[in-house]
């Protein structure tokens, strides 16, 4: 498999991240120091405590994605590992996060690492159990599940649009998106989501029976790959 990845993206993001949350805790010490010692200053210490808690999510955001190993784009190199030279792996590198190239189709690939069950039932995701830890984390360690399908038409609608712009005398393949849950211990529950549901485990499982079912072929794969630069 053909894995491109914007290195210099993913060390720059890490260090954003680690300033980030340093900066935090230093200005939540400072709005607690502000509580206890200048009570009178109530609008300045919850002034501090506000930013100090928006930049730590936003740390937050950046250490799980880029500081910390393995990282989402790790995870899914793991989870394809074997595949052949027919299938290009593009991480950070294209308008959509990571993309799957190759004979299964066009693939937005949208890693999550909840714990626990994740059900999509009423046009809406949702997510349950995992314990009073993961609760905890969710809060005030990781990020929540959000909104997949939002993320998902996101990705998907740039990816198209890039393609596009790039190939625009040409028929395109479907850009297509799955979502990836990369917690060992994650039960899904899914199958009328609107955009397929995997474990990390089962991606390449999935991706095989694509390709066998429906290839692309191997000059659409090549024509995509040489609009992103390969």
């Amino acid at each position: 498999m053909n894995i491109i990845r914007n290195e210099k993206s993913i060390k720059r993001n890490a260090m954003i991240g680690k300033i980030t949350s340093i900066v935090s805790l230093a200005i939540l010490a400072a709005g607690m120091y502000i509580t206890f010692r200048m009570p009178e200053e109530v609008s300045l210490s919850l002034s501090a405590l506000l930013i100090g808690f928006v930049l730590s999510q936003m740390g937050i955001y950046y250490t799980n994605r880029w500081g910390r190993s393995p990282r989402p784009d790790e995870q899914i190199d793991a989870a394809l590992k074997g595949f052949s030279k027919q299938n290009y792996l593009y991480h950070y590198t294209t308008p959509a996060s990571h993309v799957l190239v190759g004979p299964s189709g066009i693939w937005v690939l949208l890693p999550k690492h909840q714990k626990g069950t994740i059900a999509y039932r009423k046009n809406r995701w949702k997510k349950s159990g995992g314990g009073a830890l993961a609760m905890y984390l969710s809060l005030f360690a990781q990020e929540g599940l959000g909104r997949p399908d939002l993320e998902i038409a996101s990705e998907v609608d740039a990816l198209q649009r890039a393609l596009r712009k790039q190939l625009p005398d040409q028929e395109l393949p479907p850009v297509q998106a799955v979502l990836v849950f990369t917690h060992p211990d994650v039960d899904i529950q899914a199958d009328d989501a609107p955009s397929p549901a995997v474990s990390a485990k089962k991606l390449k499982e999935f991706m095989r029976k694509l390709a066998k079912d429906k290839p692309l072929s191997t000059s659409d794969i090549e024509m995509v790959v040489g609009a992103f630069g390969e």
